[in-house]
């Protein structure tokens, strides 16, 4: 596809309605709106809108806010709506595809006829899926500090990233010190978050009962765990000392504070797609089915989240997969994944299926945050060999990383909730594993000098020829 920067998905969501970036369309001029994370809008008047380019147009939005340059790395223009969403590559011209979305849609969704015919897109300045997690580190502008923010608090309360309520709260805690200012004893009241909320924590850790009960809770309700864990997170927001300017000068550390916290998160900064997977056999007569999932794509790796429980079902580093797409004639495109595993204590190579018709764009971007990967390692290797020639921003303390990794965390993958086909090599040719499979079908990996995937060979004689 020419309209996507090898990254196109589902759109997250806090999809806004239906709008157009297009207000209106001369002869000459026209007025381009271009939607911020905040949902604020930038109106540009562009001449010759018809082939402008998102270069041209991304530098004019930079111009308009008074942005530094790093927002040209930092940042890239989407094309999205609430069916489909596309990073634009510098050369794409915004109207063009414009005009193509109903075919974008038709090839890359399951859209109906009439939602296809409904829905338009917009133009929204967000981050870029291709920009280092090391880079956004070193940016001080408080400005771009809070578009980052603001992109990264909507993809948490709308559940796009997935955290641990622990996480939640530190997050929704530094939200309120955003929003509602320094902490004060017995400000703001329990109610007060109550009625909030959902602007403070994801939606589906809001959600209260309804009925009989439901309607005795008033203003003067006890605090409940949630508000009572957020306002403990609020009161531990660490200030900076001084007169109100310095304080108020002091909203770029939170927002940064914000930032690193979400760096914590294995999928923070990716692409999301919308796809299929397999339930696991259960019952007597083995049914399964299939579950909606979202996979998250960035430069560090791939993660399959399921969209009803809000957790991750699988995560894996490149270095640990190796991946290919079909799509054939009158069926499904398929994404396939092939990850180490065991079963029953036999050490496997897992296949897992993900059915989408975005299988192909996720294949490329997958293909190509490798090369982005492999192309920036020579760099970094020069750039710690000769030292720092400026003083970097302190990457997150090592002891947070573990935080993630508690036991039932939401980021840890839950490979038994997946059906996935199990297979080992016996030196003669491929087996399959009692009812699941090994050796890679698939030549599209990491380099395996760089990475740790392995074909895996039989333990046991319990396999039967595929």
């Amino acid at each position: 596809m020419e309209g996507a920067e090898g990254n196109a998905g589902q759109a997250g969501p806090a999809e806004r309605s239906h709008r157009s970036s297009v207000s209106s369309v001369g002869a000459r001029a026209a007025d381009v709106l271009v939607y911020l994370a905040d949902d604020t809008v930038v109106p540009l008047a562009v001449e010759n809108l018809s082939s402008i380019s998102a270069h041209e147009l991304h530098r004019a939005v930079r111009e308009v806010l008074q942005l530094p340059d790093v927002v040209l790395e930092a940042f890239a223009l989407w094309l999205a709506s609430p069916l489909l969403e596309v990073q634009l590559k510098p050369k794409h011209q915004p109207y063009k595809l414009g005009r193509q979305w109903p075919e974008l849609l038709l090839r890359f969704t399951d859209a109906s006829d009439d939602d296809v015919a409904l829905d338009e897109p917009s133009l929204q300045f967000r981050r870029n899926v291709f920009f280092p997690r090391r880079r956004e580190l070193q940016i001080h502008d408080e400005e771009v500090l809070r578009l980052l923010y603001e992109e990264a608090k909507g993809n948490v309360l709308n559940a796009r990233y997935p955290c641990d309520l622990e996480d939640c709260e530190v997050l929704g805690g530094l939200v309120c010190r955003v929003q509602l200012g320094p902490y004060q004893p017995g400000q703001p009241a329990a109610c007060t978050l109550r009625e909030k909320l959902d602007s403070f924590l994801p939606a589906h850790l809001c959600k209260r009962g309804h009925g009989l009960f439901a309607a005795f809770r008033g203003r003067g309700a006890k605090t409940g765990p949630r508000e009572q864990g957020l306002l403990n997170a609020y009161r531990q927001v660490k200030e900076v000392t001084g007169n109100d300017s310095e304080r108020e000068a002091t909203l770029g550390s939170h927002y940064r504070a914000y930032l690193l916290k979400c760096h914590e998160l294995p999928f923070y900064g990716c692409a999301f797609f919308h796809g299929e997977v397999d339930k696991p056999a259960q019952g007597f007569l083995h049914r399964g089915g299939r579950k909606p999932v979202t996979v998250a794509i960035s430069l560090e790796g791939v993660h399959v989240i399921d969209n009803r429980e809000k957790h991750v079902l699988l995560g894996l580093r490149f270095q640990e997969l190796s991946w290919d797409h079909t799509s054939p004639e009158e069926e499904e495109p398929i994404l396939w994944l092939e990850f180490d595993g065991d079963s029953e204590g036999t050490p496997v190579n897992k296949l897992l299926r993900i059915y989408s018709k975005q299988a192909e764009l996720m294949s490329g971007l997958i293909e190509y945050c490798i090369e982005l990967s492999q192309a920036a390692e020579p760099t970094l290797s020069q750039e710690s060999a000769s030292g720092p020639h400026e003083a970097p921003s302190p990457s997150p303390p090592p002891t947070q990383r573990p935080k993630l990794r508690r036991q039932g965390s939401v980021v840890c993958s839950r490979i038994q909730h997946l059906s996935t086909i199990d297979y080992v090599e016996d030196g003669k040719g491929i087996k399959r594993v009692k009812p699941k499979r090994t050796t890679s079908f698939f030549s599209r990996q990491l380099s395996s000098s760089q990475g740790s995937y392995t074909v895996v060979q039989p333990t046991d004689d319990s396999l039967e020829q595929s």
